[in-house]
């Protein structure tokens, strides 16, 4: 990929995650909205190899696309909607900060920072 065109899709949301809206550093990654699918393929080749187009590339933090992976956008909504329950369930810093008010839960649908741009 050249360098105008990681600008490019850089600048599709002016330099925020597609997804959590953050924005976006040095050691950004280029994500696939629809997965490509590597594995289980020879290196350097996937099993839809055209989706690997400009249309398809998102700009992405680090831990957005880490944690999406090769995953398609609802199953991704699934996982983020499902942190808080995690986090209640098995992280002992986060209930306590909770308890003392630091954390305020708020219950609703995961929307991505490209959908609202779009809406």
């Amino acid at each position: 990929m050249t360098k105008a065109e990681r600008q490019l899709i850089f600048d599709k949301y002016n330099g925020r995650c597609a997804y959590c809206g953050c924005m976006l550093t040095r050691g950004w990654h280029v994500d696939h909205l629809k997965p490509i699918r590597r594995k289980q393929y020879k290196k350097g080749e996937c099993r839809y190899p055209q989706r690997d187009c400009m249309e398809n590339f998102m700009p992405a933090c680090a831990s957005c696309n880490i944690n999406k992976h090769a995953m398609k956008l609802e199953d991704f909504r699934q996982l983020v909607a499902g942190f808080m329950k995690h986090l209640n369930e098995r992280n002992t810093q986060y209930k306590i900060a909770k308890r003392y008010g630091l954390v305020v839960e708020q219950e609703q649908p995961v929307v991505f920072y490209f959908e609202r741009m779009i809406s």
